[in-house]
This record gives structure tokens, sequence and C-alpha cells, in this order.
């Protein structure tokens, strides 16, 4: 497995160094980790005036400021990291560095969390999202799982996207631990607020009861039947659980009460406007949710 762990220094970027750290399983398998920092680049005039040698200097000595913490980090657990840096736009080399090395993970960390979409997620890693495809787990300040076996939930819509998100789950196991815990978690409408008019023009419901139950019950079970083929056919067992209401709020409150260590969700959005750079179920989630979140966004 190739990880990709961009690192500023900070306390964000520490949160993926530790989880990273933390992953046993995975570490026993030797993946390749690779170490980014990324410099910003020193304007023009000042660059002109202390010459290039300098500049160059400069760029060394910060990264490695950067950088030196995190290897110290992994070599403790075990893990040989390779490091190098960039300069120029953080998430412009990011996700430049993720597609030219193929890797299949971004692990970083966002500071971001808040109902505005601007401030989900951090600017750099709102420019990661809209610049690559490439699977990317953020970790706001919510620190590594106590034990390496890590509780898992797995949202899905019955679309591609959930498909998606389970087939890299089931790739990928060493990421999870030795004896990880998977629920699938699907969110069905409500039907009950449906109406239709009488012939005296009242309102009345559309669907009884009986009949909201055996709608919600039926999508579930459409939504959840190919992602339980996956898992028998891995051999792997996983629960599935039904929420009902708006997805995005059910989910980040079943991800929060249920105190999950990680949260997979698959998300069409793919764009450089930050309103279209990830669903609106996702949004909702990273809005409302402190969850370490992995989204797949190839389906």
């Amino acid at each position: 497995m190739k990880i990709l762990v961009p690192v500023d220094g900070s306390k964000y970027s520490r949160a993926a160094i530790e989880f990273i750290a933390s992953r046993a399983t995975l570490i026993g398998v030797s993946p390749d980790v690779q170490l980014l920092n990324v410099q910003l680049e020193v304007p023009v005039r000042a660059a002109r005036l202390i010459g290039r040698a300098a500049v160059d200097t400069y760029y060394e000595d910060e990264s490695k400021k950067a950088l030196k913490g995190a290897s110290s980090a992994l070599k403790r657990a075990g893990l040989a990291a390779g490091s190098d840096y960039a300069v120029g736009h953080p998430a412009e080399e990011i996700a430049r560095r993720a597609e030219q090395s193929d890797v299949d993970l971004i692990a970083m960390g966002s500071h971001g969390h808040g109902a505005l979409a601007s401030l989900l997620l951090g600017s750099v890693t709102l420019g990661v999202l809209g610049r690559t495809k490439k699977p990317l787990l953020l970790l706001r300040g919510h620190g590594p799982a106590p034990g390496d076996s890590l509780d898992v939930g797995i949202a899905i819509d019955g679309s591609d996207y959930g498909i998606a998100a389970v087939k890299y789950v089931l790739r990928h196991l060493p990421l999870f631990g030795a004896k990880p815990k998977f629920t699938v978690v699907h969110a069905v409408p409500e039907y009950g607020g449906a109406t239709m008019p009488d012939m005296a023009g009242i309102a009345l419901p559309a669907y009884s009861v009986e009949e909201t139950r055996a709608m919600q019950q039926q999508a579930f079970d459409k939504a959840v039947a190919p992602v339980r083929r996956l898992f028998d056919d891995a051999g792997i067992g996983a629960d599935a659980v039904c929420l009902t209401g708006p997805a995005g709020d059910e989910i980040a409150a079943y991800a929060q009460k249920n105190r999950l260590d990680l949260l997979v969700m698959g998300s069409h959005g793919y764009g450089a406007v930050k309103a279209a750079v990830l669903g609106s179920v996702a949004q909702r989630v990273a809005a409302h949710c402190s969850t370490p979140l992995l989204l797949i966004r190839q389906a």
C-alpha cells in the first residue's frame, strides 16, 4: 500500500502521523509511506536579493525541521518512511505528488470543522480534494484509536460510490487492523412526511405506517444486498444498520454516538469549486462529525 502523508509540523499533521504509527498490522506488511513537506515559494523580489543558493538552503532547512519529527515517530513505530519536499502551492503539490506516485491513500490532518462549506476542512484540504480523486483520509484533531483493530463504519447510498468504498476497504484490510469491526450504514427516507389531499382538500398521509416501513425496508435491502455479497465473498463479517432521515445528519450522529474509530464514505464530488468538491451527504457529515473520515471517490 502506497501512502502519502503531507507534513507541515502542525498538530494537525501530527494526527495523521500518529494514526499511521498506530497501525501495527499495516506496519507489519511494510507499506510504502512517503512524507511530503511543501514550502511556500519565497517572493521573487526577496529571492533576488538573497540569491538562489540561499533560498534553496532555506527551503531545505525548513523542510528538514518539519519532516524530522514525523520521520522519527514512524521510525519508533518500526516503519522507515521516505521523505521529500516541494516548493509551491501546498494543495497543488500534494495532489501532483499523489498522482505522480499513484498512491493508494493520502493521509492528512485538517483543522476545519464547522457548518459553513468554506470552513469544513481547511483550504489546503479542499484544494487537494479539488485536484485529485485519490482516496483521502482526514484526521481533524482526533487521536488514533487505542488499539490496532478499528471500529469502522461504511456509509453507503446504493450507488457505485458506496460499492467503491467497500471494495477499497476489502483491498486494504491491514489499514484497519487485525480484527476490525465493520458496520455498513444506510439511511432511508422517512416517507412519513408525504401527504396527499382528499376530496375536501385536506392533507392526509400518503402512506400508512405499514406501507412506510415496507418501503424503507425494501430500500435498505436493495442498497445493502450487493455490499453483503462483497463481504461474504471476502469471508469478512459485517453488520448492517438502517437509519431513517436525512442521510448526512443521521450518519454523522451515528458515528458520533457509537464512537466509531473511522467512517468510510464514497463521494462523487470532484472539482475546484468548493461547493462541488464533495457531494451533499459528505458535506453534511464533514460539517457535523469529527470522526476520522476516509473519502473514496473512485467509482
